[in-house]
This record gives structure tokens, sequence and C-alpha cells, in this order.
């Protein structure tokens, strides 16, 4: 199944690579979240393929109504991940594929054609970038771990949202070496699989921004939880923190 579905997100990645370098038709779901006449296509191609080739699955999509989907057997889709920097032309933005079996994780793929990175993972397999391991970091020391994090759309108009982003990196950057933005979800998962990052935490993402990444980063060693140390809940309303595990508590620590 992983190479056939591999193949296919491949050929979306010709859409999404034209979209790139072309001039977009831009729309706003909110005051802050875009969305473009290719995050359509891709989403449209891939919902044909998948459809088609693995019936067995529903598929639940970012742009698409889910409303009548039940989360069981189940490919989740994010057709564009970081889809301002694919406007912007900033050159970190994916299609995320997330597979599940009977809710459990089963493939995660996550593919950059910009930069032409494709991470891919199945449960018990191990993770990959262009067929080479990842790995997360060895490093304990918090205050040498550079960590990753994301501010939510939602932070435009709820001032909660924006006071969480506020006061946890108050709490996280005098810790730590240092704390980077990237704006994908998704990729920002693989960047602490592939040990580049040591940890990341993010509110209010949605089951397409993580369902992929997650898989991958657990394969190559890493934890993910939510802020209590419990299970994350792809499709709850929850802060993900995602580690090489060596410093998950102690990032927990400082997250309130």
């Amino acid at each position: 199944m992983i190479d056939t579905l591999i193949q296919i997100i491949k050929e979306a990645g010709e859409i999404l690579k034209k979209g790139y370098y072309t001039n977009k038709e831009i729309t706003f779901k909110g005051k802050k979240d875009l969305v473009t006449q290719y995050d359509i296509a891709v989403e449209n191609f891939l919902k044909e393929k998948f459809s088609s080739t693995f019936k067995e699955f529903n598929i639940i999509a970012e742009e698409s109504d889910n409303s009548d989907l039940e989360f069981c057997d189940s490919i989740i889709i994010d057709p564009i991940d970081g889809t301002t920097n694919f406007v912007n032309q900033v050159p970190h933005c994916a299609i995320s594929v997330g597979v599940y079996k009977n809710k459990k994780p089963y493939i995660g793929i996550v593919y950059n054609p910009i930069l032409d990175e494709l991470y891919q993972a199945k449960i018990g397999c191990g993770a990959f970038c262009n067929n080479e391991p990842l790995k997360v970091t060895s490093n304990k020391q918090f205050k040498e771990s550079l960590i990753a994090t994301g501010f939510p759309y939602t932070s435009a108009t709820n001032k909660n949202d924006l006071a969480f982003v506020i006061r946890n990196l108050e709490s996280v950057l005098p810790q730590c070496q240092d704390v980077r933005r990237l704006g994908s979800a998704s990729i920002d998962l693989c960047m602490v699989a592939r040990g580049t990052y040591d940890g990341y935490y993010e509110i209010n993402l949605k089951a397409w921004d993580v369902a992929a990444g997650m898989i991958i980063l657990e394969e190559a060693g890493g934890t993910v939880t939510n802020m209590n140390n419990e299970t994350y809940n792809i499709f709850g309303k929850e802060c993900i923190v995602a580690t090489n595990g060596l410093i998950h508590k102690e990032l927990l620590s400082y997250l309130s």
C-alpha cells in the first residue's frame, strides 16, 4: 500500500510545485487562514485516486465536508500543509497523508516537493526521508535543545490563544537553546524525527496537520503526548507536545 500511496502523492506534488511558482487565487476561511485553488486541486486529485484505489478506507480531508464520515479505517489528507508559506514562496509546505486502521496509526507520508523531501513511516518498520533512516536526537539537556512551535490562526481573534502563545514562549525560550517557527506542523514533526529539532509544541491543530507526522516521529523513536503527558487525540482540541523523548518531561514542565 505504501508504495502506491507514495506514487500518487508524488503525482499530486507536481500540482503543488506548479502552483508554488505561479500566481494564486487566494480566499480566506478565517482572518488569517488561507486557501488557494491549488489546495483544492491537490485534495481533489488525491481523493479521486485514493477512493478508487483504496476502497476499504474513507477519506477525511481538510477542504472537504467531513461531517458524515466516521473515523475508523481512514486516510487523512492535508493537501498543502503550510499554505501561507506556499502563497509567499517559503519552501516549507507539504502534502500530508496519514492512514489509520480501526482508528490506529498505520502509515504516514509527508512530501515537500519544493525541497524534494519525502518522509515516510509504517508502524513497526521505522521512519525514512528519501529512503534514509530517521532517528531523533540523543540530547538530554533542555538548555541545549532547539524547540519548534507554531502560532494558531485563532490568535488573531481569540485572546486566550494569543495569551497561550506569548505565555509559553516566555517560559520556554529562556530555558532552551532557541525556538523556531516554520509554519507547517507536519514538517515540524518530521524535523523532530530527523533530529533537526529536539522538541515541538503547538495548540489548535487539526487531525490533517498531525496525522502523518506523528507516525513518522514515533517510528523515529520520538514521543508525542498532550500537555498532561497523556495520549494525544488527533481530533481533540489539545496542545501537541512532541520530542525526542529525553527532554519530554522538562518541556512539559514549562508549558501551561
